[in-house]
């Protein structure tokens, strides 16, 4: 039975969303998800909501029990998920305060589990890491979403040195992050619609106009946002299309896969 098929999980700083809800302790085969899951109403549909670095921030990027929260998260019935997230600009075209929809992803993590995949021949399609349908919604509900860029996700939990910084920038890549891998390909193998809602909070250390970056100014500007974060994935929520048929989920029809994916 579904108790949700909406999940938004929260990014740094962004650890409530639901002010009436139940809460789901959900037991995985991956261990236990960052928090229990909070289910309430937005916009007439059940949502869930999960707070990516656990209540109190207790999980650092590198540490976060991906597998389960994506897994937990499928148990409850959520098809579509909304990923808010603290991103460095690392080039002009953003500024601190944007919010980016972005449609690609460059994985430089190397310590993390990628994947469900543990045994058996299952390759995910992944030339298009982001949902176009769940992205378009997102963009629509505010005229000023920068819609499309590439999203480098590094290791942490430190931040760039200059030299990485302007590396990335000169790749063509416009945000960096440090959880946006392996979620979104988990999102993936679970048959999730998934899209990043980017918040930037700063400009990365090798950035032109930028000073370095520090803890502090990525978590003040990520407060004074959310309630304009809150307005955008509430009125993205009341126009979620349909996930039925999206390739998110069609594109392992037929395949034979080597790991439960929760019904």
């Amino acid at each position: 039975m579904t108790v949700a098929d909406v999940a938004v999980i929260g990014g740094t700083g962004f650890y409530a969303f639901l002010d009436e809800y139940e809460e789901h302790t959900v037991e995985t085969p991956y261990g236990a998800p960052s928090a229990p899951i909070a289910v309430g109403t937005v916009a007439g549909r059940s949502v869930a909501f999960l707070p990516r670095h656990g209540l109190h921030h207790d999980f650092p990027p590198h540490a976060i029990p991906y597998r389960a929260n994506l897994w937990a998260l499928r148990s409850l019935g959520v098809r579509q998920v909304l990923a808010p997230c603290a991103v460095g600009g690392l080039r002009p075209e953003v500024a601190p305060g944007d919010i980016v929809v972005p449609d690609q992803l460059v994985d430089r993590t190397y310590r993390r589990i990628p994947s469900y995949v543990e045994t058996g021949a299952v390759h995910l399609p992944f030339g298009d890491p982001y949902c176009d349908r769940l992205s378009a919604a997102v963009t629509a509900a505010d005229p000023v979403i920068t819609s499309g860029g590439a999203m480098v996700v590094i290791e942490g939990p430190r931040f760039s040195t200059r030299a990485e910084s302007r590396s990335y920038a000169e790749s063509g890549w416009s945000l960096i992050n440090m959880t946006g891998h392996p979620e979104a390909a988990l999102a993936r193998e679970m048959r999730q619609c998934y899209a990043a809602i980017a918040l930037v909070t700063d400009m990365d250390a090798g950035a032109e106009s930028g000073e370095g970056v520090g803890q502090e100014e990525v978590f003040a500007l990520f407060k004074a946002n959310l309630e304009r974060l809150t307005g955008i994935l509430t009125r993205t929520i009341e126009t979620l299309p349909d996930p039925d048929g999206c390739s998110c989920s069609t594109w392992a029809d037929g395949i034979d896969l080597t790991y439960d994916v929760p019904s």
